[in-house]
């Protein structure tokens, strides 16, 4: 039974990602001394979510790399 589960089991429950967004806006790399802190940074980052919503792209994820100019390296085209 265990053989027949994908190795990527947690996107079978889309809540996951959401948690793994939410831990890196609000928990990641701070110390909370209050419960009401905690709930005040969970808070702050939905509000900045929210304003600054896009959609969701599932799957891997997607570098966005600007085109790259031409360099000096660049023969010039013949006539």
């Amino acid at each position: 039974m265990s053989d027949q589960i994908p190795t990527t089991t947690a996107y079978l429950n889309l809540i996951e990602p959401w948690w793994k967004i939410l831990r890196s806006l609000a928990l990641a790399g701070r110390r909370f001394e209050t419960w009401e802190e905690i709930t005040d940074a969970i808070h702050h980052s939905t509000v900045y979510w929210n304003a600054h919503r896009h959609p969701f792209v599932w799957g891997k994820r997607r570098r966005h790399r600007p085109r790259r100019s031409p360099g000096v390296a660049v023969l010039p085209r013949a006539a």
